[in-house]
């Protein structure tokens, strides 16, 4: 696999990352299981994959003016920040339902006699760190397992890191393969690439709500009182919390942080199972995209229900578009999303 990985990110080239100005370059440290993405010298995020998470993510999110953009709770405390759904932690790529295992809502916070009901994602391994004048590639291994450690996929990961004076760009490109067992990834809410977002980029609410994981675990969320003054905008025009549970090739989130236009934008890509994905866009600052949860969505007009067999795989493209300064227009967005489209698609 390692050899693939390599050849993969040598090979990946783009009219996007051509056009960025900005370097990338990384610094390692395998002893802290950590590797941080600095663009023209400055910190934009960083790769985590330590033994205390059940995922690898991408944490924080820092604009190019360097603005925070993700919610530090579980990691760091932030005043008044909400403290809820403590599995929502920076940018991951995991699935509610996966041969009936619950990859999404695992943490640190499921009593030990449920763990069995979830799987985590271990075995991380940072393949190669590729450090280029416009843009900078991290490629990573990792295993999907059951709590008994049996494998049930085998992840190969590429990011692509970019920026430009106002922008930050991540193309992440996620192959699934199946091991010994068919696997199964039912049609359900949770999913897919999600991120969890600061406290100013929620959407404004009054109301006390409550979510139930697929095993019955309860989290209430209480009314906003932190400064929120986000909403949602999809590529088919749907406007705050009406972009949930709709289609769109891309849905951006945006708002302002100290007086400045921020934004998240979302892309899906053509080649994507489900294309083009549904949003599940919650207005306290859940934001992901789910192209598996048709069934759901849909509210049963529809349905997917991915299946594969042993050494079967399924690729999945993203792009994420971090603004500062100047808010990005419907017609920009599209633009991305067809240079985005126009990629290559290709296999690990």
């Amino acid at each position: 696999m390692k050899k693939n990985l390599i050849a993969v990110c040598c090979c990946i080239l783009s009219a996007h990352s051509i056009a960025q100005t900005k370097k990338v370059n990384f610094i390692a440290d395998a002893a802290h299981q950590k590797v941080d993405v600095l663009v023209d010298g400055k910190p934009f995020t960083s790769f985590l994959y330590p033994d205390n998470l059940e995922k690898p993510i991408l944490y924080p999110l820092i604009t190019a003016s360097g603005f925070t953009v993700t919610r530090g709770f579980p990691l760091e405390k932030r005043g008044n920040e909400r403290t809820d759904h403590p599995h929502h932690v920076g940018l991951w790529l995991n699935y509610e339902s996966v041969n009936g295992l619950d990859f999404w809502n695992n943490s640190y916070n499921i009593p030990a006699d449920k763990k069995s009901k979830y799987g985590w994602i271990r075995n991380v391994k940072v393949e190669k760190l590729q450090e280029n004048k416009n843009n900078g590639y991290l490629v990573y291994s990792a295993n999907w397992e059951r709590q008994d450690k049996r494998v049930l996929l085998k992840e190969a990961t590429v990011f692509e890191f970019s920026g430009t004076a106002g922008t930050r760009t991540i193309d992440r490109t996620t192959t699934l393969t199946a091991q010994q067992d068919t696997v199964y990834f039912k049609d359900i809410k949770d999913g897919m690439l999600g991120l969890r977002v600061t406290k100013e980029l929620e959407l404004p609410s009054d109301k006390e709500e409550s979510y139930t994981d697929n095993n019955g675990i309860v989290t209430k969320i209480s009314p906003a009182k932190n400064g929120a003054n986000g909403t949602y905008l999809t590529s088919e025009g749907k406007k705050g919390n009406d972009a949930w549970g709709t289609r769109g090739k891309w849905c951006m989130l945006y708002g302002r942080k100290d007086g400045q236009p921020v934004s998240i934008t979302i892309i899906d890509h053509p080649k994507n199972p489900g294309y083009p994905t549904y949003w599940h866009a919650r207005d306290y600052g859940l934001f992901a995209a789910n192209p598996l949860g048709q069934a759901i969505f849909s509210n049963g007009k529809e349905s997917l229900n991915l299946t594969l067999k042993p050494g079967e795989s399924v690729t999945f493209r993203y792009r994420v578009l971090i603004s500062s300064g100047q808010q990005q227009t419907a017609a920009e967005l599209d633009k991305q999303a067809a240079d985005f489209s126009s990629q290559k698609s290709f296999k690990f």
